[in-house]
């Protein structure tokens, strides 16, 4: 747990917080073994943004075992873990959120994933087995942009593109901006008594990228916006994957896959680990809508711009603005 003196504990008691949600039971769940994913998986990316996947085939060793390795990082003193911070993009990082003004009750080790070698700067936040944690993270990524990639091929087939591989060719291109993540959201009890209510863990916003591939451990807290503007939480399942459509990706379709706005709320009691594979095209991939998906006569709705140029955008914003504003034919909304 990591331990806050009292002036600290006192400004992160003012971070925005919000009222507790109920949990729901209708977020898609897709089996990848089941011969209608494809259309399942089209269908929750067009209601919701968002899914759960089971039968994935990522061994659950792979997820337990990094879940372990980051653990025993992040248990480190606080003076051992700031050695590998602040993120320059990578590395360590805790509380802030960017550079304008978001902050969180979270620490968080971000990675690069391209090339598949953890740099030495990053096998250096592991003074203990670093080969055993390079390892981890090697296998665990491996195995999840496999899955990554298969769920953007069954999205192409779902959505009768061709060639099947028009979105999984931008992750498996060696010049692919995909990053890795690990964030630790700990258990402050303190920070509940001074609030009387639920602590902002990682502030709302949407994932940027084309497709996010989480996992966490059993420890409740994400939550998704509905259309209606309703919060939900998402009961959590430490063997299963939660598939985000991202800002990139909702583009791609023409706004027909959306880009699912989500929030973590921290736990008072419980530690909560998550993974997250963000899944990105090449710096100077240009995003617009597919040819291949654009009915007869239909339109635009945004306007053409390089994977580099949103991202600069997005670095300059605050986590709930909504990014895609600026880069919509017909202004923001």
């Amino acid at each position: 747990m990591v331990v806050l003196s009292q002036p600290a504990l006192n400004q992160l008691s003012h971070i925005k917080t919000c009222k507790p949600t109920n949990l729901v039971s209708e977020i898609p769940v897709i089996d990848l073994s089941d011969p209608q994913a494809k259309t399942l998986i089209v269908k929750a990316c067009e209601e919701f943004g968002f899914f759960k996947v089971v039968n994935h085939g990522v061994p659950l060793e792979f997820m337990t075992k990094l879940e372990t390795e980051a653990l025993t990082f992040f248990k480190l003193p606080q003076s051992e873990k700031d050695r590998a911070g602040p993120p320059d993009p990578f590395g360590y990082g805790s509380k802030r959120i960017g550079t304008n003004g978001d902050v969180g009750w979270i620490e968080y080790l971000l990675l690069n994933t391209n090339p598949d070698v953890i740099s030495p700067k990053s096998l250096s936040i592991f003074q203990e087995n670093p080969v055993i944690f390079r390892s981890a993270v090697n296998n665990y990524i491996s195995a999840v942009k496999n899955l990554c990639f298969e769920l953007l091929e069954l999205m192409a087939d779902g959505l009768g593109i061709q060639p099947r591989n028009v979105l999984s060719k931008l992750l498996r291109d060696e010049k692919s901006d995909s990053c890795f993540r690990l964030n630790h959201y700990p258990p402050c009890p303190e920070l509940q008594a001074l609030s009387g209510r639920n602590l902002i863990g990682f502030g709302e916003h949407t994932d940027p990228q084309m497709i996010s591939v989480l996992r966490s451990n059993n420890t409740s807290g994400l939550q998704i916006c509905l259309k209606d503007g309703t919060w939900v939480s998402v009961p959590p399942d430490y063997t299963s994957f939660f598939i985000n459509v991202g800002d990139s990706l909702q583009v791609m379709t023409n706004g027909r896959f959306r880009s699912v706005k989500h929030r973590v709320m921290a736990d008072t009691m419980k530690s909560r680990v998550s993974m997250i594979y963000f899944g990105g095209p090449p710096l100077n991939e240009k995003i617009a809508p597919l040819p291949s998906l654009m009915r007869k006569e239909e339109e635009s709705l945004y306007k053409e711009f390089t994977w580099c140029e949103y991202k600069k955008a997005v670095y300059k914003s605050r986590l709930s603005d909504y990014r895609l504003g600026p880069f919509e034919k017909c202004g923001g909304q």
